[in-house]
This record gives C-alpha cells, sequence and structure tokens, in this order.
C-alpha cells in the first residue's frame, strides 16, 4: 500500500510498543541499581571516538529515578502518536531519530556525557508538532496543537539556561524532527472511506436503508403467521383418580 494512502488505525502497537521501549528504559536503570553499575561512561561524549557508542546507548541511560520519571510520559505518550498517525513510518522515525540526534549531539556538544531519552523526545515533539502544520490535515493539526499544549514550554530546555541539563541534545532532537517533518511531507495517511463514502455507492442496495422509508422513518415488520400445515398439533390428556376412602 502507497504511504500515501495510509490510513489512521488503532493496533495493538499503538500502546504495546510505546510500553516496551519506556519498559526496557526501566529494566536497564533497574539494573545499575540492583547490581551496583553505572552505564554513564556509555553516554554519548561529543569529539571523542569512545563517544560515538553513546548515539546507540545514550537513550537507555538515565541519571537517576528523576530523570527517568520525566522521559518516560512524554516518551510513551509521544510515541503512541507516532504509532498510531504513522506506523508506516514509526520505526524509521524512531531508529533515525536516535541516531541523528545522537550524532548531532555528538557533533555540537560540550565534552561531557550526555545520556537520557530527551533527544528522541525532541524529535518526536518537532516531528508531530512541524508534520501536522506541513500536512494541512485537520487531524493531524488537531495532534500538532496537543503536542504544543502538553509540551510546548519545553523549547526553552533547547538553550543552555538550566546547567547540567544536555541543551544540546534537545535541540538536535528538535533540529532532526524539524528535517523529518519536510522529508517526509508527502506521507500523509487518510481517514478511512466508509462504504457510503465510495463513488460506486448505491443506496437503493444498501440492506440497512432498505428498513426505512424516504422520509427516514424505521419501517416495522410483522411476523408472518406460521402455515396451518406446519403448525404443532399438542393434546392433552387430564385424567382424574378419585381419592380411596
Amino acid at each position: 500500500m502507497d504511504n500515501s494512502q495510509e490510513q489512521f488505525k488503532f493496533t495493538n502497537g499503538v500502546v504495546v510498543y510505546p510500553l516496551l521501549f519506556v519498559m526496557v528504559l526501566w529494566l536497564v536503570f533497574w539494573f545499575e541499581i540492583r547490581f551496583g553499575y553505572d552505564f554513564t561512561d556509555f553516554g554519548i561524549y561529543p569529539q571523542r571516538l569512545s563517544g560515538l557508542k553513546g548515539i546507540v546507548f545514550s537513550p537507555f541511560i538515565h541519571s537517576g529515578i528523576e530523570h527517568l520519571y520525566h522521559n518516560t510520559i512524554p516518551l510513551f505518550v509521544l510515541s503512541a502518536g507516532l504509532f498510531y498517525f504513522y506506523r508506516s513510518m514509526a520505526w524509521r522515525i524512531l531508529f533515525l531519530g536516535i541516531l541523528l540526534s545522537g550524532l548531532l549531539t555528538w557533533l555540537i556538544g560540550r565534552p561531557s556525557y550526555h545520556i537520557g531519552a530527551s533527544g528522541l523526545i525532541y524529535v518526536l515533539v518537532s516531528f508531530l508538532f512541524f508534520k501536522g502544520i506541513i500536512a494541512k490535515h485537520y487531524r493531524l493539526i488537531a495532534l500538532s496543537l496537543l503536542v504544543v499544549f502538553l509540551y510546548g514550554s519545553m523549547v526553552w530546555y533547547v538553550l543552555p539556561i538550566k546547567e547540567g541539563m544536555s541543551w544540546e541534545g534537545h535541540l538536535s532532537g528538535l533540529i532532526v524532527g524539524i528535517v523529518f517533518a519536510f522529508i517526509f511531507r508527502k506521507n500523509v495517511p487518510k481517514p478511512k472511506k466508509y462504504r457510503w463514502e465510495e463513488a460506486d455507492y448505491n443506496e437503493e442496495e444498501d440492506e440497512f436503508l432498505k428498513h426505512f422509508d424516504e422520509n427516514g422513518n424505521f419501517i416495522e415488520t410483522t411476523t408472518l403467521e406460521e402455515p396451518e400445515e406446519h403448525r404443532a398439533i399438542t393434546k392433552i390428556n387430564y385424567i382424574y383418580k378419585k381419592d380411596s376412602d
């Protein structure tokens, strides 16, 4: 099926895939706490060859439970929106979003370890917002407005306003999301067409409409009596027995 003809459809993947992704993040964090590991060294370290591995691993590593908690809800909500409205390209957006935002962070970031799924979250926020605006589709625009309502304040964190926060990762995600919105601008899912919206629809052949008259009133049908020969004849014999004295 052509991507431009994709239809909005709710599938199990809308919930299952985002939920599994979030569970992996929590599983990694639990493993660190349970066995005393610190995976920070697997984060992105800009302009250092050994830091390139963080492009893949950094989204799964968090500095603490508060950091992980703040990323969990938006990551689940945004990725669920991605799979619902753009399921044919959802995996590409996720994988390429992780790789490209991580690579850009590696190029422009400060010499420090950059960890967390925030970069991917900014990819999703940026993509979902600008894709809806570019597509000019009422459902996608509604999604864009919802994204702005929920996460519009995140735009401030692409600036170095908070110490210890990877604003470079946020900025990288924002840029990558905008680029994706333009690259995939022609991939617009279309709402499902109902039978009566199709060109070859004939209302006179519609079994449902046959139950209504030309004024829209329901046509009551009476139950036909069975032919006399089909009726079951029941004969009841009553036997009376006198009580003995």
